[in-house]
């Protein structure tokens, strides 16, 4: 499998753009923010919420730091102009964080700080392992200055069990996911079974300590296991929501909400989809594999 992803990392580069494109269609709302409101009123009116994302991450250049600002900002002014059920999702290394973190801090706190104006909930996203202290840093201030934010934690990483037990202490509104980017044995778990039993300890760690939790998954027995807890825990639809990214497993996503279950899908957009889309590839290889088929007209 390690030759394999090597061959995917050279591949990639000659994937034509067209086709990556087709490829990335139903996972990426488009390249403009019109796009992204056509998808969030298409699922709205299906009964399902959703967060949208403008692409793009790892800011070399305080200028892209800003113009990311300003473009959520807009973001922010759509939603409530359009009325849509949205949220915001941000990532902290497009603001700034790796250039600096109280530049980073200064700019998504405007945007923290608009979108309370509105009355938008702001998630923070969490990135690979080597930024993971400077985010919750970050995320903390904001915390103890607005109640419209959450944070993301990953089921893989071997932290994130003590980390959910400290956030909680704040009642910290989670996002609960299995993790994608590619870290050492040292810091992640890597047998699937074990992640998915992590999840589930996280889930039932938050939800027992009071705290408010976006289930994120695809795998129907991560799912269930919400579901279970859910049920036994008594709680109430307002103390959790499951979610899902754009164009996964839309059957799943179907059986969740004709449950009566709240359900928020992740919207990506922007110029930077080409990007966002050959980092997905990389880190799942076997879809590299798809659109090899796809481009030698193989099923």
């Amino acid at each position: 499998m390690r030759l394999f992803n090597m061959l995917v990392v050279w591949f990639l580069p000659l994937i034509p753009k067209p086709l990556v494109r087709i490829f990335a269609k139903p996972y990426v709302a488009g390249p403009r923010l019109e796009d992204a409101i056509r998808t969030v009123k298409s699922l709205n009116a299906k009964g399902i919420e959703a967060t949208l994302d403008v692409l793009g991450e790892s800011a070399k250049a305080t200028a892209e730091c800003e113009d990311a600002v300003h473009e959520y900002l807009i973001v922010l002014d759509t939603i409530q102009k359009e009325n849509l059920s949205s949220n915001i999702s941000v990532k902290l290394t497009q603001l700034g964080l790796n250039i600096d973190p109280e530049f980073c801090y200064t700019n998504v706190k405007k945007i923290v700080t608009k979108a309370a104006e509105t009355q938008t909930f702001v998630r923070v996203d969490m990135e690979d392992s080597s930024v993971t202290d400077k985010t919750i840093a970050v995320f903390l201030r904001l915390q103890s200055e607005f109640d419209n934010v959450g944070i993301v934690l990953q089921a893989y990483l071997r932290r994130s069990l003590a980390d959910v037990e400290r956030l909680s202490a704040n009642k910290t509104n989670f996002r609960l996911c299995k993790g994608i980017y590619i870290e050492p044995r040292s810091i992640a778990f890597k047998d699937p079974q074990t992640v998915n039993d992590n999840f589930a300890l996280l889930i039932e760690t938050a939800l027992r300590k009071g705290s408010y939790v976006g289930i994120a998954t695809h795998d129907e027995k991560v799912v269930w296991h919400g579901l279970r807890l859910i049920h036994q825990l008594g709680l109430e639809k307002n103390q959790y929501e499951f979610q899902m990214l754009l164009g996964v497993d839309e059957q799943l996503r179907d059986i969740i909400v004709a449950a009566g279950h709240r359900l928020r899908v992740y919207v990506p957009f922007g110029k930077h989809w080409y990007a966002y889309c050959v980092r997905r590839l990389k880190e799942n290889p076997r879809i590299a594999l798809y659109v090899l088929k796809a481009m030698l007209g193989l099923r």
